[in-house]
This record gives C-alpha cells, sequence and structure tokens, in this order.
C-alpha cells in the first residue's frame, strides 16, 4: 500500500485485519495534518463500525444531523435533518472529524496488527510487476530497499506517483478559480442566527462554506484569481471574514490553505497487479464532502475483493475488472456530476434573485419522497446501491 492518507491507512488496515500481510509505506515522517476533509458520510461511519474505527473517531469528533443551505442574497435558509434516515442507517448524521485522524488511528491500529506494518519516510522510487507480483523499490532514510508483494494499492493523492509511472490518463480538468479554506476558533455562530455543524450559503459573488469540527470552523470560499492578490494574506483574510461577521480584523485563524480544484477521474482504476485507489483514481470538488467518502468506498470494495482472491482463492482477473467498473462507473455517474451540479448551484441565480440551489431544495420541504431522495444521494447511500448493481 502506497500512501497513509486516510484511504491508504483504512484499506491497509482492513486488508490487515483479513488476515492478509500488509505493508504500508509514506515518504512523509508522519500521516500529514491535511484540514481539508472533515465529514464522514453514514455509510463510512458503518465501514469504520466493521474495523472498530467508529467509536474513537466520533469520541474526538462532532456529530451533525441537521446540514443547511443558506442563501446570502434571499437571506433564506433551508434546514434538512438526516435523522430522517433512522430505519436506514445507525447512524443518521455526518461525522465532522479531521481525515488526519482517521489515517493516524488506522495507521497506527495496522503497525500493532501482527499482519501489519507501517513504515515511515519509506519513499516509492519504481516497481516492476509479473504475472506473480509486484517489485517495489523503496528508498527508507539510510538505504534503498526492496519489497516483493502480490499486489501494490496507490493511495497516493492527486499528484499519484503510482498512477504517473503506469502511464494511466488522468482526464477531466481544472477549474479556473483556486479555493481558500480558513479554519478559526472565532465564535463564527454567535454572529449568525441558528448556524448548524454544516451550512452551504450561495452566493454568485461568493459563495461559501461552513463546517464545524469540535474546536474549529472551517470555512472554504472560491479565490477567483488574478494579479497582485495574496489570498493567504490578512487583508484578504479580514475581507472575507468582514462579509460574513462584520469585523474580520478581530478573527484569528488556525490555518490558510489555497489549492486548485481538479474534476478528473483515471482512464483506469486498474493495470495488472496495480490498483488505484482514492485522489490517485478520482479528484473532485469539495462541494458535498464527497472526496475523501468515495475513496474510503474504493478501498472498502477493493479490500472485498482482495480477500476474495488471496483468501478465497477465486480467480483474480474477474474480480478485480469488476473493482474497476464499478468504482469507475460511480466517480462518472456520481461523483464528478453531482459536486459539479453542487459547485453550479451554490454560484448560480434565478430569475426571481435566488440561487438555483434555493429554488431547487424549497421544493423538498413539502415532499418528503423528494426529500428522502435528495437525503439518500447526498448521504452516499445511493452510490453504493448502483455500484453493487455494476456487475
Amino acid at each position: 500500500m502506497v500512501g497513509a492518507g486516510p484511504v491508504g491507512a483504512f484499506a491497509a488496515y482492513r486488508l490487515a485485519r483479513m488476515g492478509i500481510d500488509t505493508i504500508l509505506i509514506e515518504a512523509l515522517p508522519n500521516c500529514p495534518e491535511d484540514m481539508r476533509a472533515s465529514t464522514f458520510h453514514p455509510p463510512s461511519i458503518e465501514m469504520l463500525d466493521a474495523l472498530e474505527l467508529s467509536e474513537a473517531l466520533i469520541a474526538d469528533g462532532l456529530k451533525a444531523p441537521v446540514y443547511q443551505y443558506r442563501d446570502r442574497r434571499s437571506g433564506q435558509t433551508i434546514e434538512l435533518d438526516m435523522t430522517e434516515l433512522s430505519e436506514v442507517t445507525p447512524h443518521p448524521y455526518r461525522l465532522q472529524c479531521e481525515q488526519y485522524k482517521l489515517a493516524r488511528l488506522a495507521s497506527a491500529r495496522l503497525d500493532a496488527h501482527p499482519c501489519g506494518t507501517a513504515l515511515f519516510s519509506h519513499r516509492l522510487l519504481a516497481f516492476e510487476q509479473d504475472d506473480t507480483g509486484v517489485t517495489v523499490q523503496v528508498e527508507t532514510p539510510m538505504a534503498v530497499e526492496q519489497i516483493r508483494c502480490d499486489y501494490m494499492i496507490g493511495a497516493d493523492g492527486a499528484n499519484s506517483t503510482v498512477r504517473k509511472w503506469t502511464g494511466i490518463g488522468f482526464n477531466g480538468f481544472t477549474w479556473p478559480e483556486s479555493f481558500l479554506t480558513l479554519s478559526t476558533a472565532y465564535p463564527i455562530e454567535q454572529h449568525i442566527k441558528g448556524l448548524a455543524n454544516v451550512n452551504y450559503v450561495a452566493d454568485a459573488t461568493e459563495w461559501c462554506v461552513l463546517l464545524r469540527v469540535p474546536t474549529l470552523w472551517r470555512m472554504l470560499v472560491p479565490a477567483p484569481g488574478g494579479t497582485g492578490i495574496d489570498y493567504l494574506s490578512d487583508a484578504y483574510k479580514s475581507g472575507v471574514f468582514d462579509r460574513l461577521v462584520g469585523d474580520g480584523k478581530a478573527v484569528e485563524t488556525y490555518h490558510r490553505t489555497l489549492y486548485r480544484v481538479h474534476q478528473r477521474v483515471a482512464e483506469t482504476f486498474r493495470q495488472g497487479r496495480v490498483l488505484l485507489a482514492g485522489d490517485a483514481a478520482h479528484l473532485n470538488n469539495p462541494l458535498g464532502g464527497f472526496g475523501m467518502n468515495s475513496g474510503l468506498h474504493d478501498a472498502w470494495n477493493l479490500t472485498g475483493k482482495l480477500e476474495q482472491i488471496l483468501i478465497g482463492g477465486e480467480p483474480a482477473d474477474p474480480l478485480l475488472d469488476r473493482f474497476d467498473r464499478q468504482r469507475r462507473t460511480i466517480s462518472h455517474e456520481f461523483i464528478q456530476s453531482q459536486t459539479i451540479q453542487n459547485k453550479e448551484a451554490m454560484e448560480s441565480t434565478d430569475v426571481d434573485g435566488r440561487s438555483l440551489q434555493e429554488s431547487k431544495l424549497r421544493a423538498l420541504l413539502d415532499d418528503k419522497e423528494a426529500r428522502m431522495r435528495h437525503l439518500l444521494a447526498q448521504g452516499m447511500f445511493t452510490s453504493l446501491r448502483r455500484e453493487a448493481e455494476i456487475a
């Protein structure tokens, strides 16, 4: 397993618990403290249940059963309550917990497991595969070492070395604007009446997402680009919060991150015995919280099939080809299309001045069947049901 982010660590730990000897390598000395992803959807929490990881994350996170769609121009708020899914899942809420906490928890438990090893400060140098396995060259702080394995999974992120060296294409596009993430302990909830822990605020000029984790608010805004603009400066930060709470200078930030946003899917998630999962296989904008979760769903699907192959003795090619079909189809049909729609809804206006988002979602309030379809789709149940249908 290459890459000790949440997807790689999760997949490696599940394989070890299955009784499959698993080595996780990571170029950095520890799981990076990446603050971007922080939402776990209910099906992902159910998967964490199965690995006995959910209890620790729930204790270190924040349950958010209610989420809001707000419209900056009209001032209207539409609130949806995931407890309506109580008959569908034991976790009818989003869990707000930073992704690095899962990565560190799973990698530590992997390293303590008799079938698992986590190797940090180990960088992938090269690999070759043949009919019986993959030979991996790894640079350590002291030497270059060789590892022989049956299969190699690249969960090494958006700039995946594994994907690049296989020559697998990464088709799609990059949004013209960047995204700016700001984290603060400032009590934003005291300045916006009735604010939920998860909020999508539509505005054609400057939409934003406000997410609460236990000790911080995380704010996401578009950074449209332009010469001479320092998006990480105090002045720009203060301007963003001026428009939100009225006194941006009073807001101190814990961290600021500016990053490019892509909508891309690998041409295949499999080349022989080398497989891709998570950001190495697909990228999307963060509106909806589908990125990390879809990576966990990749890992769940793939590790289940590897168990059938390595423990059950079933033929590899049909199962791994099905993994590719299932998860690549979901990446196109759901993850890509839904996140693009979510972004367009956040930044569009209708003829009456309301956002496209408000116009569509207001109809859900009096239509329980339509509301349930929306909750199931945004909660990622629908995509997993669709995955199971793909032969």
